[in-house]
């Protein structure tokens, strides 16, 4: 098809056809604002930001879903077109708290930025303004409906890329709001708590539940031995609030902040990621040599295991028995930390830094008290510890570079890409290989299971048993391999499943804006990390190894069930249990 060529502000620029304006513009280094727009996922004109004045049409046109037309003649800041997105703007604020100083989403929010942007300095329309009871009835995510926009973006990612859809429009007009099923609780209906929704949320409607306040008041609690765990993709992101580029690896820079934030300890959860692939491994390998239930598939993502108990709990059997690295090293740090050190799993408390709202949820279940004692005690996303970090005056750029404590610090390469979509499946095959072929690997880089792509296959040969498996980056590609394995024998041994786009490192409590474009830098962090470690085989770590000589005995063996490993349980698609 033949190029469309148009003018934008007077400038001439040649797009493919069915090129938005948006695009097109974007295309010459014109920006044109927007606040319901969400590349790829969610286009819908409904926020009119985006308004641009194209000649001959009767009115403005939203940019982003108005196709080029030859010839075409766009405005994208003449003195209407302004004066219509301040009107746009000003309605959108009439109608939301004034709150802006003490929202968690303060200078980093895309409605206060585009208000700044746009020179707004009062508001002319004065009214009522709908009233919504905030929704607290999770563990994980807090939605307050009073600061929703009605952009649709949760809406979209919930429905479309991890195919949910636990929010939908609700009512009409004024009272319109963006809510689970018949205003119920997210408690209440088949939520993941993944916090995706979070992650494209442009004010503070969706926000995780805050833990920093629990974190402090065990800090300054002078009976607890308050020790901390990082998981792996947290070292790729956490310098993205203090200005560095996404990807930035702050291993040590982090572990210095932690210190000085109080905590007694700094483990990396690296190592359980570690022991979890020697766990899962063996039970891998258990699995095909004695007719277990096949495909297995991964454990480690709670807003997976979540997803799975809702929509295919037929198929719980199939999900490995191991505990996530997170609840590994809570049940590790109850037990063999404490006996080790002379405390009581009472005194210790373990805090955990994770990428994910979801585990948030995770660390309250039930059957995550493995010692008698719940395994970990209070979740911080990435977000949350970077405001703690504020708090205190920590800049983390200026911190020099520390080491993990022992006995949970030291981890190999393959723990690391835990963090990324494959990386739990490239860590696994590394090991697996190894133990059935007791052959060392020519190259320790899967790359078929790397990358973002929705769902990516590989075939491995142990020593003539051929071993087919399978990634899936978000809960709607993980739907595709699931209907497979109703409809029929599933094609493969092993599935990993990561809840998030891009997996852990893509998570719902990573910094904002949690964009493609970020994930695609934060995996290539996590790969850097990963091939800088002197280790880089779960099964070579000298830790893990003295952990199974002195307490676990073998993995699969007695006190490792009773310790790392759990069930999983059937839940209602409507009702939580």
């Amino acid at each position: 098809m033949e190029p469309v060529h148009l003018t934008i502000n007077d400038c001439k620029v040649t797009v493919p056809p069915g090129t938005t304006i948006l695009e097109a513009a974007q295309q010459i280094g014109i920006r044109i604002p927007t606040l319901c727009y969400l590349k790829e996922i969610n286009a819908i004109g409904a926020c009119r930001v985006c308004v641009v004045e194209v000649a001959g049409a009767k009115t403005l046109q939203a940019a982003c879903v108005t196709p080029v037309a030859e010839n075409m003649a766009v405005y994208t800041n003449n003195s209407r077109v302004r004066d219509a997105r301040r009107t746009v703007v000003e309605l959108i604020l009439s109608n939301h708290p004034e709150d802006c100083l003490t929202c968690v989403r303060n200078q980093n929010c895309e409605l206060q930025n585009l208000a700044a942007e746009l020179g707004l300095r009062q508001i002319h329309y004065q009214g009522a303004k709908t009233s919504f009871l905030p929704d607290t009835s999770t563990a994980a995510i807090v939605r307050d409906a009073n600061k929703c926009i009605l952009c649709r973006r949760c809406q979209s990612v919930c429905r479309q890329i991890q195919g949910v859809a636990a929010l939908a429009p609700m009512d009409r007009g004024f009272y319109s709001s963006i809510a689970p099923a018949l205003h119920q609780p997210l408690s209440n209906v088949a939520c993941t708590l993944c916090g995706q929704c979070v992650t494209v949320c442009p004010t503070g409607a969706l926000t995780e539940k805050d833990s920093t306040q629990d974190v402090w008041t065990a800090l300054s609690d002078r009976r607890k031995h308050v020790v901390v765990q990082v998981a792996p993709a947290v070292r790729v992101s956490i310098g993205e609030p203090f200005g560095l580029e996404p990807g930035t690896v702050a291993t040590g820079k982090l572990v210095a902040a932690l210190r000085r934030l109080g905590f007694a300890k700094v483990f990396d959860t690296d190592f359980t990621a570690d022991l979890t692939i020697l766990e899962e491994g063996s039970e891998l390998i258990d699995r095909i040599q004695k007719g277990g239930v096949l495909p297995m598939i991964t454990s480690c993502s709670p807003g997976w295991i979540k997803y799975v108990e809702h929509f295919y709990p037929e198929y719980l059997p199939h999900l490995s028995t191991c505990k996530s690295p997170q609840q590994m090293f809570g049940a590790l740090a109850k037990t063999y930390y404490a006996k080790k050190y002379g405390l009581s799993a009472e005194e210790i408390y373990v805090v955990s830094v994770m990428p994910c709202t979801a585990k948030k949820f995770e660390m309250g279940r039930p059957e995550m008290a493995a010692g008698g004692c719940r395994d970990v005690d209070a979740v911080l996303t990435t977000r949350e510890l970077g405001r703690m970090l504020k708090e205190c005056g920590i800049n983390l750029p200026e911190l020099p570079e520390e080491e993990y404590d022992l006995p949970f610090g030291i981890a190999s390469g393959a723990g690391v890409l835990f963090g990324a979509s494959g990386g739990v499946m490239e860590a696994a095959l590394r090991t697996v290989y190894e133990i059935i072929t007791e052959q060392e690997l020519p190259t320790l880089e899967f790359e078929a299971v790397r990358g973002l792509q929705g769902i990516k296959e590989a075939t491995v040969d142990l020593a003539g048993t051929r071993l087919n498996v399978a990634v899936a980056n978000g809960l709607a590609n993980a739907k595709i391999l699931m209907d497979q394995l109703r409809t029929g024998p599933s094609q493969y041994h092993f599935i990993e499943v990561m809840c998030c786009p891009g997996g852990c490192l893509g998570g719902g409590g990573q910094p904002l804006p949690n964009t493609a474009e970020t994930r695609q830098k934060r995996m290539a962090g996590i790969y850097t990390a990963d091939a800088q470690m002197p280790l880089r085989k779960s099964h070579e770590n000298p830790v893990v190894k003295q952990l199974y000589a002195e307490f676990l005995g073998y993995p699969l063996g007695h006190r490792s069930h009773r310790l790392l490993h759990t069930q999983y349980t059937p839940r209602s698609k409507t009702i939580e249990k």
